[in-house]
């Protein structure tokens, strides 16, 4: 797997979109490196920037970026409700696949050490990256901002981890880290005062406020027996928050960093925010992201809301994204795309998944032509899609038929289950024709000399091989998707038993199919103990699924008998 990193850098700049423009230009000139978001705000004249590549590629853009950011924008002339401490204020690389926080850690360090030595600006490290816990936090780095920031620098227990100790007139100074993922995510409230969002802000952020005596904002401060100030802990663990205006919306927020969303997702510092609002006669009306997002955040917050309601939870991962939204409020200032906010959508090869976005006719087009791809290997796969879909109705049909209330959570459990087998089965329909288009490739490498024939023999044998695993795997998942399949023929809304019938055929018509596809690729292959193992297998698939489509045919025609 190439190891693969995250860098999300916040400039100081949210209003001149040709200034961000030319950063992301520097940005997207380095080969390796995909632009993924660019998120400006005006009212906090700051732009979140979001790319991904592998580590070299992603620290040489970060610098680019930096270096730009230094020669366009002037922290003199800055203003904004975002704390901020110089043109790049903080830039934090984030771990994605590959590669452990330690190594990222030490990526950041190496774009500190560039950016302090060639362009002259003090650089502070956090988080991972930052042996000093006693500043490792940002907002304890960042504490003074921008103004404050020519005195702190001068202090001794503030010298920067690179470059002068000196904060710079034009581009301020900046912070370098390594970090885990982190949200940030704005909650919209029906006020305009900031006192009462900061007051919400830290009733629920992590390290709460400081106790007082009687009034809890003018009050004199609490300390304990040596003279240090009593905190109270707020409801939320991982959260940073304060409150403040947003002269664009007329509106105050909550502005959160949720800096562990295992721990605190989104969904919970939401309703949490809600909580804490409606105590202060205060309604929530929405809510923001900035940047991006995980695709299971997103998941994870449409089910959350659907059990509120006991609904069921299996469905598709549009609806459960669609449902995550409008609970949320999202769209409420901005239309929110989910194909430009949601990370994975993002990353994800259009050029993989080309069969399974067409639409019915285009994809019976597809399969009609010439062509010899998309094949049966695709379409058994389909087939299978299609009866674990059927399962799948019945178990959503069942969990909201009326007078079955108290059994909602059985048959969304039976939902889930057939949306699993629905995901994986539809990604095998392009990927068995992506193991066809392996083979050919392999067919077609060069062979004039014996080096060459070597290689491309091995080659055609490895496509093969793998040529005869996808359709393997899609007789596993529709023979143990029929589990779901019998279970609706059984127990599901006796009026759609029929549908379960339906689907029952086309598993084991799949489980056949994809069979079929396994015995002539494995025909191929000169590992005959490999193809001989998998032909017992699936011939033992095979008759498994046979005798449970028997089985549910015959608990189909039980309950449509005259």
């Amino acid at each position: 797997m190439n190891q693969l990193i995250e860098c999300v850098p916040n400039f100081s700049e949210g209003n001149d979109l040709n200034i961000i423009k030319q950063i992301t230009n520097e940005i997207e000139s380095v080969e390796g490196v995909k632009l993924l978001n660019v998120d400006p705000g005006k009212a906090t004249n700051r732009t979140v920037v979001t790319f991904v590549g592998m580590p070299e590629a992603v620290i040489e853009a970060a610098f680019k970026g930096i270096k730009k950011a230094a020669e366009l924008i002037d922290m003199s002339k800055h203003k904004g409700e975002h704390p901020r401490m110089g043109a790049t204020d903080v830039c934090p690389l984030i771990p994605i696949a590959g590669i452990s926080m330690e190594e990222t850690a030490e990526y950041a360090k190496k774009l500190g050490t560039r950016v302090g030595k060639e362009l002259n600006i003090a650089v502070y490290l956090y988080e991972a990256a930052q042996s000093n816990k006693v500043r490792n936090n940002l907002s304890v780095i960042r504490a003074g901002e921008y103004e404050g920031f020519f005195k702190k620098i001068k202090l001794p227990e503030w010298k920067p981890d690179f470059g002068p100790a000196e904060h710079s007139i034009k581009s301020g100074s900046t912070v370098i880290g390594a970090r885990d993922f982190l949200v940030a995510y704005n909650v919209n409230l029906n006020t305009t005062s900031t006192r009462r969002a900061n007051s919400i802000a830290f009733d629920v952020r992590e390290a709460g406020r400081v106790k007082r005596e009687g009034n809890p904002v003018t009050g004199k401060i609490v300390t304990d027996a040596k003279g240090n100030p009593v905190n109270i802990p707020g409801s939320l663990k991982s959260v940073k928050a304060i409150g403040w205006f947003i002269e664009e919306y007329g509106i105050a927020q909550i502005s959160m960093n949720l800096t562990n969303i295992n721990t605190t997702p989104v969904h919970i510092a939401f309703d949490e925010v809600c909580k804490k609002s409606n105590e202060r006669g205060i309604r929530v009306t929405g809510s923001e992201l900035v940047g991006l997002i995980p695709l299971k955040a997103m998941l994870d917050a449409g089910k959350y809301f659907l059990e509120k309601q006991n609904r069921s939870t299996g469905i598709s991962e549009k609806e459960l994204i669609k449902i995550a939204i409008k609970s949320l409020g999202l769209d409420e200032l901005t239309h929110f795309k989910s194909e430009e906010r949601i990370i994975e959508y993002l990353l994800t090869d259009k050029a993989a998944n080309r069969l399974i976005k067409m639409d019915l006719t285009a994809f019976a087009d597809e399969t009609a032509s010439e062509s010899p791809a998309p094949g049966g290997g695709s379409i058994a796969a389909y087939v299978g899609t299609l009866g674990v879909s059927l399962g799948t109705m019945v178990a959503n049909l069942s969990s909201h038929k009326p007078g079955w209330d108290e059994r909602w959570k059985e048959f969304s459990d039976w939902a889930e289950k057939g949306q699993y087998y629905k995901n994986e089965l539809l990604k095998l329909v392009d990927e068995d024709t992506n193991a066809f288009n392996k083979i050919m490739t392999a067919f077609g490498l060069p062979k004039a000399t014996d080096e060459e024939k070597k290689i491309r023999t091995s080659s055609i044998q490895e496509a093969t091989k793998y040529a005869t695993e996808v359709p393997f795997k899609v007789m596993q998942l529709c023979y143990d998707s029929m589990s779901i399949i019998k279970a609706m023929a059984e127990t599901g809304n006796p009026n759609s038993v029929t549908d379960a019938g339906v689907g029952a055929l086309c598993a084991r018509s799949a489980v056949m199919g994809a069979f079929l596809n396994v015995k002539i690729n494995a025909k191929g292959l000169t590992d005959k103990a490999f193809a001989e193992q998998l032909i017992t297998q699936g011939s033992i698939l095979e008759k498994k699924a046979q005798d449970l489509e028997t089985d549910i045919l015959a608990l189909v025609s039980n309950k449509i008998s005259l």
